[in-house]
Formats: C-alpha cells, structure tokens, sequence
C-alpha cells in the first residue's frame, strides 16, 4: 500500500494520536519531577511555591544542582564530641546571658555549616543550600535568624531568645547527627 494513497482524514488522526500521546507523556514526567520534589522539599516546596510562583520548582532544580557540587562530608567522632561540648555551653549561657547564647548559637551552626561543606555566604543563600538536605528544619533556621535580627533592633523579648535556642537547636542536631547521603536526582 502506497502511503501517498491514505485517506488525509487517516494522516490527521495518527497526528493527533502522536500529540496525545506526547501531551500525556509530558504530563505524566511533569508530574512526577513535582511529586519528587514536594516529597525531597517537603513544607520548603510549599514556601518556594508561595515566593516564587511558576518558577518554584526551577528554583529548587537549581539549588539542587548548586548543593550537590558541594564537599559535604560527615563529620569525625572528635569533630561531632567538639560540637556538642560547645553547644553544651551555648545551652548553659542562656540562662545568664539569653542574647549572647542565641549570638553564639548562630555562630555555631554556621560552623558546623562550614565544616560539613556548606559554602558560608549571605544568609538566604545558607537557608536555600541546608534546605536541600534538611527541608524540615530550614524554616527553624529562617526564625531563629529572624529572632536573631530582631534582637538587634531591641524588638526581642527573653521568650523568643528563647525560641531561637529551640530553632537553633534543631538545625544544629539535624546538621551534627544527619550523615552525608547520596543526594538523590528529582
């Protein structure tokens, strides 16, 4: 059968069975890629959603890629029995001195950050890069720093240094126990 001889009314329907069949294999990859990121992301897919519309999952493709060129290492048993020492006396500085506990707090997570691997640079970028393998914990990391700064105008009470400890403390543990992981690709 020569195709030059096919009904043209044949020809459109295969076109348009082609075309489904693309729409609906795009949508089905689409879907996935989401689904792998809310469940990598978890409540950071919502925040990225909220703040960067119809390019939130872009956004967290590129912070993804950004993090796994990153050194991240687990730490040593010195290294992890220094850090918990030092929190320890963070923990213990409170009680006399709620401002400069939460300071030294920061300044301790941000060293642990740094000898994890994380590269140290402003702020939102620290949150965007400890959000790719820590999700859970990063808006905690977002109010503690948020205290933080508030403290530094005068606009915080010895309740919030105190809930900037608590945040503080659950990137810190999550930083200090969580091993470095084969990142997974969304």
């Amino acid at each position: 059968m020569n195709p030059s001889n096919i009904d043209p009314k044949v020809w459109i329907f295969i076109a348009v069975i082609v075309v489904a069949v693309i729409v609906i294999a795009w949508s089905v990859l689409r879907k996935r890629r989401t689904e792998a990121l809310q469940h990598r992301f978890g409540p950071e897919y919502n925040r990225a959603l909220r703040d960067k519309g119809d390019r939130a999952e872009a956004e967290l493709l590129q912070r993804q890629k950004r993090v796994e060129k990153f050194p991240i290492r687990e730490l040593s048993a010195a290294e992890r029995e220094r850090f918990v020492t030092d929190w320890r006396v963070v923990q213990s500085r409170f009680v006399d001195d709620p401002q400069g506990a939460v300071r030294d707090a920061d300044q301790l997570v941000v060293r642990l950050m740094q000898t994890r691997g994380y590269p140290m640079s402003d702020f939102e970028q620290r949150a965007a890069d400890i959000s790719v393998d820590h999700p859970r914990v990063v808006d905690n990391y977002r109010a503690a720093h948020e205290i933080a700064l508030r403290h530094e105008r005068g606009q915080a009470t010895t309740e919030d240094l105190r809930n900037a400890i608590i945040y503080y403390r659950s990137l810190f543990d999550e930083l200090l126990s969580k091993p470095a992981e084969a990142r997974e690709v969304a």
